[in-house]
C-alpha cells in the first residue's frame, strides 16, 4: 500500500469523514419514509436505500477506525466522547464535529423534495465513488468498486421518477420545478472545498471537489433537460456552505439526539 505524508493522512481522514457522515445523516432522514411512502414500492426503496448508505457510512467509519479513530458506533452515535465540554452537548453529542453538508440535514419534507435530495445528491454519490475507484487510497478505492452497483441502483431509481413526475401533470412538473429551486443551492453546498484539497489532489486520493461538482454537472443537465425541468442558472447561485467545517442547520442536532437515542441508553446495541 502506498505510504502517505502526516498532512495527506489528515487529509484523508477528513474526507473519509465528509463522505460518511453524509450517507450517515442522508441514511437516517430517508428512513423516515419507512411506512409513509407515498407508494409501497417506493417506501420498500427507500428504506433500502437508506440501508445502503448506512452500510456505506459503517464501512468507512470502520476505515477511520483503522487509521487510529474512534470505533464505528462512537463514531456515529457518541462522537463527543472525550471532547472538550466547551463544544459538547448534554448527551456526549456535538453537531460541530460532523462534516456533512447542509443538504443532507434537512427534514424530509414532502416527497418532491426528498424525490430532488435523492436525485442531486446520489448522481454526486455516484460520480464521487466513480473517481474513488482509482483512488491510491487502496482502501477507499476497493469499497468504491464495492458499492458501484448499489449506487448504480439509486441513480436509476432517481432518474426514472424525475423523468416521470418532470414530464407527468402540470402539478408534478411544477412540484418538482419547485423542488429543484430549492434544492440546487444546498446541492451546490455538497462540493465545499477542503483545506486539504491540493494534498488529496497532489497525493492522487482524490481528484478534488471542483473536478466532481463539473463531472455532476455534466450528469445531471441532460436529466433536468430530458425531464422538460428549466436547469437553475449556476453562475448565479450562492452555494450553501459550512457544513463541513462543523457549522450546521437547526434541524441536524435535534436529528442526532433521536439517532442516539437507543445507544445512549444501550451502548451495547448494535447497527
Amino acid at each position: 500500500m502506498k505510504e502517505f505524508s502526516q498532512i495527506q493522512n489528515e487529509a484523508i481522514k477528513d474526507l473519509l469523514y465528509r463522505i460518511a457522515d453524509d450517507d450517515l445523516v442522508l441514511g437516517h432522514r430517508n428512513s423516515e419514509w419507512t411506512g409513509i411512502g407515498p407508494i409501497l414500492e417506493e417506501d420498500i426503496a427507500f428504506s433500502s436505500m437508506a440501508q445502503d448508505k448506512l452500510g456505506y457510512a459503517q464501512a468507512i467509519y470502520t476505515i477511520l477506525n483503522e487509521m487510529g479513530e474512534a470505533d464505528p458506533d462512537t463514531l456515529a452515535f457518541n462522537r463527543g466522547a472525550g471532547v472538550s465540554e466547551k463544544i459538547v452537548s448534554e448527551n456526549g453529542e456535538s453537531e460541530d464535529l460532523f462534516k456533512c453538508c447542509h443538504f443532507v440535514e434537512y427534514p424530509i419534507g414532502e416527497y418532491d423534495f426528498s424525490l430532488m435530495r435523492h436525485f442531486l445528491f446520489d448522481y454526486a454519490e455516484a460520480v464521487r465513488y466513480e473517481m474513488l475507484m482509482h483512488s491510491t487510497f487502496e482502501p477507499l478505492a476497493n469499497l468504491a468498486k464495492k458499492f458501484r452497483g448499489e449506487i448504480r441502483y439509486h441513480v436509476m431509481h432517481a432518474h426514472t421518477w424525475i423523468k416521470q413526475l418532470g414530464q407527468g401533470s402540470e402539478e408534478s412538473k411544477a412540484r418538482m420545478q419547485s423542488a429543484l429551486n430549492e434544492c440546487f443551492p444546498l446541492a451546490l453546498g455538497i462540493f465545499e472545498p477542503s483545506q486539504y484539497e491540493d494534498a488529496l489532489i497532489e497525493a492522487g486520493v482524490f481528484p478534488g471537489e471542483d473536478k466532481l461538482r463539473e463531472e455532476w454537472l455534466n450528469q445531471i443537465i441532460p436529466v433536468i433537460k430530458e425531464a422538460g425541468l428549466e436547469m437553475p442558472d449556476v453562475d448565479n447561485i450562492e452555494a450553501v456552505y459550512g457544513g463541513r467545517k462543523g457549522f450546521h442547520t437547526e434541524y441536524l442536532k435535534p436529528m442526532l439526539d433521536e439517532m442516539t437515542e437507543v445507544y445512549r441508553i444501550d451502548p451495547s446495541a448494535e447497527w
